[in-house]
């Protein structure tokens, strides 16, 4: 059996797809090993993309999606492929084929999806980082439920050919790291930015974000703030939204869905695919999107954008929870599943909406288990966040 494999006891790697690459002898990234999303192609392998029947009905890759050339090309070495929840559409991390990857850091609890498999192979050292996707928080909360850092960058600053789409507006590549120094050099690579990090201006803090948090991580998340506020300077308490978050939420959903629909409606017409139930709804409802809703969620998201581009204008930096608390118990109910979600999409639907990197920081526990702090900044300023993030872990 393969090296990578043998020592996945966590169900972190894909048997079906594995595929192995030798990165270039020397770069920034030469010794490093690391795992990518199976949604992302490789030349030669199929991808499976979550789902046995995507697998069954689609041809190997031709190419190499860039964000992994990139990788290859400056040094790394691809060891395998890591789970993602079926389309990359959920936020638990349990894939009804494939199952759920083992959190080491939270026993008994999910690695958070649907970048579950990168999360959880990075937070047990099998790799030295992982790529992932985030277009509704699929890096950001992994990341807090595991305790590493992740990264969604600014959309449309990493190429996303050759990656399976979910909703391309909001889709973005996001990595995760252990080690701080490690995050920042893939971040150079990926971002393909080489000039110094700003110096971060303004600390603001997300009143109505926190506001969706649960009293035990509002209360674990204080230190964290205080050591960041150390950092940049006294905070400022702001609203976030010109309206409630959850109506924010919507703006996002109805759009995505719409997206989601217009990306696999017809190979979902046409091959049936068996989707796990909580997969299968959200596809059956995406099906029926008004477009007015959709309509109406772009012109506000524009206006959104335009809020917070003001909002960090100057290099500011927003502070808020990466998710509303420790992940959830693995096979939690439905409706318990439901109830995180209306809880942590109202905050991370800020980054999305208006196009934003947001790191997560590994600041907090609650119960001996992780929970993150997360920083958004400017569009563009995906470098300031990756040295913040080398200053506080």
């Amino acid at each position: 059996m393969n090296e990578i494999l043998a020592k996945d006891k966590l169900g972190a790697f894909c048997r079906h797809t594995h595929i192995e690459a030798r990165g270039a002898a020397s770069g920034p990234l030469a010794g490093l090993t690391f795992a990518a999303k199976d949604l992302y192609d490789v030349a030669g392998q199929k991808t499976g993309f979550g789902n046995p029947d995507w697998l069954r009905t689609h041809e190997p890759a031709v190419r190499t999606a860039p964000a992994v050339q990139m990788l290859l090309d400056a040094g790394a070495r691809l060891v395998g492929k890591t789970h993602t929840e079926e389309m990359a559409w959920s936020l638990t991390g349990e894939n009804a084929h494939y199952g759920t990857p083992v959190n080491v850091n939270a026993p008994g609890r999910v690695p958070g999806g649907s970048s579950s498999g990168s999360a959880a192979a990075v937070a047990a050292g099998l790799v030295d980082f992982a790529l992932g996707s985030d277009t509704g928080g699929s890096v950001r909360l992994p990341a807090s439920y595991c305790g590493i850092l992740g990264l969604r960058p600014t959309h449309g600053r990493i190429p996303l050919e050759g990656a399976c789409p979910l909703a391309p507006s909001f889709d973005t590549c996001g990595w995760f790291a252990r080690d701080a120094g490690v995050f920042e050099r893939v971040g150079r690579v990926l971002l393909r930015d080489a000039a110094p990090a700003r110096a971060p201006g303004r600390l603001l803090v997300a009143q109505d974000a926190f506001a969706f948090a649960e009293d035990v991580a509002l209360a674990a998340l204080k230190p964290a703030l205080e050591r960041v506020a150390a950092l940049i300077g006294a905070p400022e308490n702001v609203t976030v939204g010109d309206e409630s978050l959850t109506r924010w939420m919507d703006y996002f959903r109805f759009p995505q869905g719409a997206e989601a629909w217009a990306a696999h409606g017809a190979w979902i017409a046409r091959v049936k695919p068996q989707f796990g139930p909580a997969i299968k709804g959200r596809f059956e409802w995406a099906s029926t999107v008004d477009p007015k809703d959709v309509a109406r969620a772009g012109t506000r998201r524009e206006e959104i954008t335009r809020r917070m581009d003001d909002t960090l204008r100057d290099n500011a930096v927003l502070a808020l929870p990466s998710a509303p608390d420790i992940a959830l118990p693995r096979n939690s109910p439905p409706a318990v599943v439901d109830q995180l979600r209306a809880r942590a999409l109202p905050m991370l639907c800020i980054a999305g909406l208006a196009r934003l990197p947001q790191v997560s920081l590994p600041l907090a526990t609650v119960n001996g288990c992780p929970l993150g702090l997360s920083l958004i900044a400017a569009r563009g300023n995906d470098t300031l966040l990756l040295a913040l993030a080398k200053a506080l872990t």
